[in-house]
């Protein structure tokens, strides 16, 4: 019977709120366990002064907690999911995926109300190279600059007008008690957002069937499906941090509804597609959607 557990997290404030979240969640179920969370410092946190796209990509945010696992330091791992390589390594599983919250992108400003808003030459902060195809395929003359490090240390570089507007993920805010600070929400299909962004996945160790068993019902059901399907775009496509690509699932009734996009980094090129499916079957969605972004050239792209 486990009588206690060790949860690993990223030391940023975000993620430590994150792991404190799934600790009271297990915690309401399991009132008789007892529950820490330790922090380890990733190479993604570390380096801060060059782009994903050249350090390694997402992977650099969990190998240190997937170590602790290995090492025993660990029993389960919280991550975000848009942060998850699409392939997990062998000797691991993913136990849970927690209900999502917002998956948009969201714009801040101290002074515009919108990308639209923004003077031709405005300066907008993002590292991300989804959204800055995204913002250079409608607004060319935008000038795009790099912007890395935790919530509030991106906030901070605005507040000194280093910025005009600056692109997060409306949930990271909205979890640190900052949805005052969004402007706007963006629309999906405007700025279609990462991979399962939003939600939250619980990594263990593969063969420990104990601890899965325990986990499962912090798994919801409607997201995993949705984050399933997108995985599955994202797989398909071999989509990783150098490839600016998008892929946004919801639920309609008994179907499952997605869009999603290919694009060049500077967004000269970008092809978008739409498609929907059963539910049962979200890998099968995703990858009808994989396939009509194939058919308009995605291939082509991806190879640039």
């Amino acid at each position: 019977m486990i009588t206690s557990l060790t949860i690993a997290s990223r030391e940023s404030p975000l993620a430590m709120w994150q792991a404190e979240h799934i600790k009271k969640t297990i915690t309401a179920l399991y009132p008789n366990i007892t529950i820490t969370i330790k922090g380890f410092k990733t190479q993604g946190d570390i380096l801060l002064d060059q782009s994903l796209a050249t350090i390694g990509g997402k992977g650099l945010f969990i190998k240190e907690l997937e170590q602790a696992l290995l090492a025993n330091q660990a029993d389960l791992a919280v991550h975000s999911m848009k942060d998850l390589p699409m392939d997990i390594p062998l000797g691991f599983k993913l136990a849970a995926i927690t209900e999502r919250e917002d998956p948009r992108d969201a714009f801040i400003s101290n002074k515009y109300d919108s990308l639209e808003k923004l003077p031709s030459d405005g300066v907008v902060g993002t590292s991300s190279l989804r959204r800055q195809s995204q913002i250079q395929a409608q607004f060319p003359t935008l000038q795009i600059k790099p912007l890395r490090g935790n919530i509030q240390t991106r906030l901070r570089k605005l507040d000194e007008n280093q910025y005009d507007a600056i692109i997060l993920a409306a949930a990271g805010l909205i979890r640190m008690g900052l949805r005052d600070r969004i402007r706007l929400c963006i629309d999906p299909t405007v700025s279609v957002p990462a991979v399962g962004q939003g939600a939250l996945g619980i990594e263990i160790l593969e063969g420990n069937s104990e601890l899965f068993n325990l986990l499962a019902p912090l798994n919801d059901d409607k997201t995993s499906r949705c984050v399933l399907a997108e995985r599955t775009v994202s797989r398909s496509l071999a989509g990783s941090c150098t490839v600016p690509l998008g892929a946004h699932a919801i639920i309609k009734g008994n179907e499952i509804h997605m869009h999603g996009f290919v694009a060049t980094p500077d967004g000269r090129e970008i092809i978008h597609a739409s498609t929907k499916g059963s539910l049962e079957v979200p890998e099968i969605v995703g990858k009808a959607l994989s396939q009509l972004l194939i058919d308009q050239g995605a291939k082509k792209i991806l190879a640039l």
